[in-house]
Parts: C-alpha cells; structure tokens; sequence
C-alpha cells in the first residue's frame, strides 16, 4: 500500500500537474504555430519565388530532377529533402520567440508583484 501512496502524493504534486498541462498546452500551440507556417508564411514566400512550394524543394541524390519531394519518395529516390528541413528551422524559430515573449512578460508581472 505504501508505493501507492508515495505515487498518489507525487502525481498531485503541483510541479507534476503543471507539466502536464504545459506538455498538453504545448502541443497544440505547435499545431498552431504549423498552421502559421504552413498556411500563412509560406504560401507567399513560394509565390516570391515563382510559385514554388517550399516543402517541395530537394535534391536528387541519383541525378533525376523530380518536381515535389513526394514524386521523389514515390520513385524510392535518395533526396535531401531541404524544403522541408527549411520549414521545420522556420517552426523551430517562430516557437522560441513566441516563448521568449511569453517569459519576458511573465517576468515583468513577477516584477510588478514585487
């Protein structure tokens, strides 16, 4: 009974909770943040550069030139698939200034407590 109460006690403390809820609300503001990328950002940044899809931009390791990265994966194609690599970094980016901006705030209100 003992282990029970020690697993009881551990899961509601409040550091535990909080990492759940931290780990549920981060991942759908990842979802969110995809949906920018994805759907704002780089459409017109693919109409910048003639139309292109971002995601679709590879190299062909056999010398074949294929139009999107998934026509290449179809073909069993060694591709280097640096559109997509691009899009993640461009994710990547727009998450650690978001959570800069949200920790700089939080510690001027800590601030402001004081």
């Amino acid at each position: 009974m003992g282990v029970i109460k020690e697993f009881k006690e551990f899961a509601m403390q409040g550091n535990v909770i909080d990492l759940a809820v931290g780990i549920i609300i981060g991942a759908e503001f990842g979802k969110i943040v995809n949906s920018l990328v994805n759907d704002v950002l780089m459409p017109p940044l693919g109409k910048l550069m003639g139309g292109v899809n971002i995601t679709d931009l590879n190299i062909s390791l056999d010398g074949t030139t294929y139009k999107t990265l998934a026509a290449a994966k179809e073909a069993g194609a060694p591709v280097i698939g640096y559109g997509s690599f691009a899009q993640a970094v461009l994710n990547f980016v727009i998450v650690a200034i978001c959570i800069f901006i949200m920790i700089k705030a939080v510690n001027k209100m800590k601030k402001k407590e004081v």
